[in-house]
């Protein structure tokens, strides 16, 4: 779909859904108020940031697989007098089912806005659920858009990741599962404002994926980062939409916005935020350092990368199966960057 024109700074308030120009709103698909979801092997467990009406889970360190359900990113909510905002739905249905029974727990209140920090399958699939059972509207930045799309140049294209969760993650992704997309997206900036809250989301990609967002809450001052910012466990970055200058760029621009509390895709949250943001920001410039020298030398990669030095990070979750890919994919951005004569990244 064509993109609007340029957004400067657009802002979508509760009653006047779509009516600022430069947002997009699409029709919701029906409800089906029927549907059930597989049960999970163990209850979801959610924590409170002190002093706020702010919850969050935190998801296993692994690849989504039958020994974690597949709850492998972060999510959470926010109780506010005029309704919820959940951030991410989790990686199944059955999980996004389980977090909305929490949300049943604590209020009354709607679920209003969904925001999805990316379109990535262990972010989304748990959308379900929240379309099945509520009346809520979904909010992404613009390039979810991309992701069922045949433009699509992330490696995680929708229908065979689809495939191949409905194989690894079965019962909580079956058949039935479905991509549900976005109802209302964004480019640049927007503010959801739900009584004395404000809800500031912020693009961030292309970064880690094409459609990265952040979602800073006021007046609490919580930063919802999506997945530019893992705290303690190897990111995934064997992407072709990876771009690791925005990325550095994005993190950067984290610390403008002054969160008292930041709220990792992947790992532990920290009330710490410059170390917590410190941890990504530092492995993709070691990534990048190592992928400058290997292209300078016109040394090969795989020679490159044994001769490396991993052991900051050989200990750190989901190094095994992610970080040679990591390696890899920072390597090929080097190289291009020095065949187009511009300078390898640092």
């Amino acid at each position: 779909m064509p993109e609007d024109g340029p957004l400067s700074r657009r802002r979508f308030v509760v009653g006047v859904l779509g009516a600022a120009a430069g947002l997009r709103a699409f029709p919701a698909a029906a409800k089906n108020s029927a549907a059930v979801y597989a049960p999970l092997p163990q209850p979801l467990v959610f924590a409170q940031v002190p002093g706020t009406d702010i919850f969050y889970t935190i998801g296993h360190s692994g690849v989504p697989g039958s020994s974690n359900a597949g709850h492998t990113s972060n999510a959470g909510f926010i109780v506010t007098a005029e309704g919820v905002v959940v951030f991410d739905a989790l990686g199944t249905p059955s999980l996004g089912w389980a977090m909305l029974q929490k949300i049943r727990a604590v209020t009354d209140k709607p679920v209003r806005f969904v925001v999805i920090s990316h379109y990535h399958a262990d972010h989304i699939y748990g959308l379900e659920a929240f379309r099945d059972h509520t009346d809520a509207v979904i909010v992404a930045q613009t390039r979810a858009l991309d992701y069922t799309s045949d433009g699509n140049i992330d490696d995680e294209k929708a229908l065979p990741r689809l495939a191949q969760r409905r194989e690894v993650l079965a019962p909580w992704v079956d058949s039935k599962t479905r991509i549900v997309e976005p109802g209302l997206v964004f480019r640049d900036l927007a503010e959801i404002r739900l009584g004395s809250h404000s809800f500031q989301l912020r693009y961030a990609g292309p970064a880690h994926s094409l459609s990265d967002l952040t979602m800073l809450v006021m007046p609490e001052r919580v930063l919802f980062a999506g997945d530019i910012v893992q705290n303690g466990r190897i990111p995934f970055m064997a992407s072709a939409a990876v771009n690791t200058e925005n990325w550095l760029a994005a993190l950067d621009s984290l610390g403008v916005m002054q969160p008292r509390v930041i709220l990792p895709g992947h790992g532990r949250p920290s009330g710490n935020v410059e170390e917590a943001i410190a941890f990504t920001h530092d492995y993709i410039r070691h990534l990048r350092k190592f992928a400058s020298e290997a292209v300078a030398t016109w040394t090969s990669f795989e020679d490159a990368y044994a001769k490396a030095d991993w052991s900051a990070y050989r200990d750190l979750p989901a190094f095994d199966a992610s970080n040679h890919g990591n390696a890899y994919r920072v390597f090929l951005e080097a190289e291009n960057a020095s065949f187009a004569g511009a300078a390898s990244p640092k």
